[in-house]
Parts: structure tokens; sequence; C-alpha cells
């Protein structure tokens, strides 16, 4: 029978119509159909408003970094991600950190950058300045639309207006810089942008077309720093000093080469992202901003992109790590504010504010980075990741809870971590061999 996806209606099926729809579709077991399910404490009806269409949850390992001391306060910090290495990394970086004073980390005011995209204009240059010559009544225009987040203190705070050569012709691109507060605030900023486009173009003498949240967010930054003591560096093989300068060299190579940059980077996403997760944010824009804010700052340098951290040797020969990238989070609305989960990991957390969240992100992507370099300069990165996949692999053989650190043992050794080889070494040990 030939199976269609054209399914009308769908979104008004209940979410066991729905489970059995897609039962039906991939001739799931009853087994299968089960990993669906909501773990207990979680509403089905939350989940079911939050996206379209839900059949269920996929959930997360969630675990909690230890060590934490930023700005002289202690954090447990929450971390949703299914990398093994990640968690414990975090916490050894932060256990180092600690012994020297913790990370100290700074965030600017939450200020978000909307666009407004202005087409068809003959004389940018002179548009340009009409609107700015209308900023004090645009603003107010802007803040008419949520007085709520003014009277807080927040709101649209200041314009700016660039001429953008593009291949459809020269645009005049409004930014609208709004003060979030505790929001992300994409709700807000675009609301505001809508509301100021028609006049915004008639200023112009042009017709309006994108008006939208920027996920580059250059005016809302977070950062963090902290010095790694050589002497806690130190292997059975490598001197505190000869540690630091590998971390160094490593960090080097990151600010070469476009390819390493990428995968520099990324590790230090798997610790900023995985509190994200873990808080109910959106971590796709995080993600985004971060990546592009790499690339943005390299461009003047001519390169392609730059590390989000930056590496140096104190005089006393201690290494002192640097984070700085965009922290467009929130405490209120959104996940944040509706799933159970991300409102209980918020109150673990123990933040009182999106500008402390943001932080908190940066000492955690530099403790994850610092991690990652350290291992990569010693024993490399595969030590670490190895042993925890060992112990994934076990469990997939089928390793009882009893046999699977000596299966994990023998994969380890081996040098052979892979699903057929633990399954034959489970098949060893249950034969007594």
């Amino acid at each position: 029978m030939t199976r269609s996806s054209d399914l009308s209606g769908f979104y008004r099926k209940s979410i066991a119509e729905r489970r059995e729809v897609a039962r039906e579709w991939a001739g799931l077991t009853d087994e299968e159909v089960r990993a669906w399910e909501f773990p207990p404490g979680v509403d089905p009806a939350t989940i079911d408003r939050m996206i379209e269409n839900v059949i269920g949850v996929m959930p997360l390992p969630l675990g909690l970094a230890t060590h934490f001391r930023i700005n002289d306060k202690d954090y447990l910090v929450p971390m949703a991600i299914e990398e093994p290495s990640v968690v414990a990394a975090a916490s050894n970086a932060a256990k180092v950190a600690r012994s020297a004073g913790g990370f100290h980390a700074q965030s600017t005011d939450p200020v978000m950058i909307g666009q407004v995209q202005i087409m068809d204009v003959h004389d940018p240059a002179a548009a340009r300045l009409r609107i700015l010559h209308a900023r004090t009544e645009l603003l107010a225009a802007a803040n008419a639309k949520d007085p709520v987040l003014v009277k807080f203190g927040g709101g649209a705070k200041e314009l700016e207006v660039r001429i953008l050569p593009s291949p459809r012709g020269t645009m005049v691109i409004v930014h609208l810089l709004v003060d979030a507060r505790d929001a992300g605030g994409m709700n807000a900023v675009n609301t505001m942008c809508e509301a100021l486009a028609p006049e915004l173009a008639r200023l112009a003498g042009g017709r309006s077309v994108l008006r939208i949240i920027s996920n580059l967010a250059i005016h809302r930054l977070a950062r963090a720093r902290a010095t790694f003591p050589a002497e806690q560096l130190k292997t059975e093989t490598m001197t505190g000093a000869e540690v630091v300068d590998g971390i160094l060299d490593a960090y080097a190579f990151a600010v070469a080469d476009p390819f390493r940059c990428a995968t520099h980077n990324k590790g230090i996403m798997n610790g900023i992202s995985s509190v994200v997760v873990a808080t109910g944010n959106d971590f796709r824009a995080i993600e985004s901003g971060a990546h592009t804010f790499a690339a943005w700052q390299a461009a003047p340098t001519g390169a392609v992109i730059r590390p989000l951290t930056t590496y140096e040797k104190d005089r006393d020969g201690n290494l002192v790590g640097t984070i700085e990238f965009p922290a467009p989070v929130g405490l209120i609305g959104g996940a944040t504010a509706v799933h159970p989960t991300a409102k209980a990991n918020v109150k673990l957390l123990g933040v009182s504010s999106a500008r402390e969240l943001g932080e908190v992100l940066a000492s955690v992507g530099l403790a994850q980075n610092f991690s990652a370099l350290r291992a990569l300069a010693t024993e490399g990165i595969q030590r670490g990741h190895m042993e925890l996949h060992a112990r994934n692999m076990a469990v997939s053989a089928g390793a009882r809870p009893d046999e699977v650190d000596r299966v994990v043992a023998r994969l380890v050794a081996e040098r052979a971590v892979r699903f057929d080889r633990a399954k034959a070494v489970l098949e060893e040990l249950r034969a007594g061999r």
C-alpha cells in the first residue's frame, strides 16, 4: 500500500491519535511507540501547546556541572546534551579555575537589534538623514507598542541607518536597538519593527520588505576570563609550563586556520548550548549568533573566522583565557516560562537576570574550550571520549549493569571501541573467557 504524508487535519487529532497514525505509517511496535511517552512531571497538554503535531518528547541526558564559581558566587550548572565527556570536562575546568579565584564575568545591557529593510529608495544618503532626523518620534512610536517593557527600564533606545549594496539594488536598512531586559526580545522587537515600517518607508521614499530581529546581537555580549594555574596542569609526562605552551600552540592553530577554528568554536558551543537547552532558551539563535559573530569579528583582519576565546600567558607563566560572544537569552517568555524541566533548571541555577545567565554561559563556554585544548595538548581528545563512548557501546551490546565496567575496561585496553567488539567481549565474559 502506498503511504501518503498528505494528512489534512492532523493537527486536530489528539496526541494518542497522532501516535497511532505514526505507528501505522512506520510499522512500529508497541515497545517502540512507548519511547514517546511523557516522563513523570511533564504535562502532555503543556507540551502539546508548545509546538505543532506533538506525538511525544525526545529526552536528552541532563547533567550537573560542578565546581563553578563565577563572580564570587557558586553555581551548579544544568547541562542538557547527548555527547559524552562534556559535563565532566566543564566540571574539571571549573575546578582548575576555582583554585585561582574562579571565573570573572560581565555582560553588556541586553540590547537586541531589529531590522527594517527598505527598497527602491532613490536618494539613500538623504533618506538616511531624514530617518535620523525623526529619531525621537520613531523611538516614541516603537515604545508605545510595549509600555510594560519601558516601565521596567527597557524599550527602544536608539536608531541606526545603514546603506547596503545588494544584488537587488541599494537597500536602506534601519536598525532599531531595543533593551529587552530579561526577555529574549523576539516578540517585542518584531512588533516594534512592524509598527515603524510604514513610517520608515514613507520617510525613505521606498517600500518596506522585511521587519525582523537579528540574531547577530553585537550589543548584547557576555564575557568571562579565568586563570588556569600552570602548576595545576602538569601531567605524568609534561610539566605545567609545557602544557601551557601546548594549549597556546593549539589556540594559535585555531587563529590561523578556519578548518581548525570551526572545531574550536564548536567545542565552546558544546558547553554553552547545553546550558541554553537546559534553561529552555533558543539554542539555534545562540549558535547562529556566536558563529556569525566570530566571522564578523574576523572580517576587518581579512580572516574568515576567529576563535571566540583567547589564551595568553601571564607574567607568572599561568594560562589566562577569555571569551566574548552574543548572549541573547531570557528568563521570561518562551519555553523558559512554560516547560517544567526548564523552570526547575533555572531555579537550580539560581540566576536572577538574563545578564547573569549570559555570564554563566560565557564561563561554561570558556571552561569547555579550555578542557578540550588541554586534552588535545596532552593525552589527546580521544581518551576521555572513548571511555564514555565505550560505556554506550557496552549498554547497546546488551551488557547488564554489573557487566558494563568489565566490558568497558576491555574495549579501552584494546583501543577497539566498536559495537561488534563490545558484543564479542560480552559473549567472552559470559562464557568465562
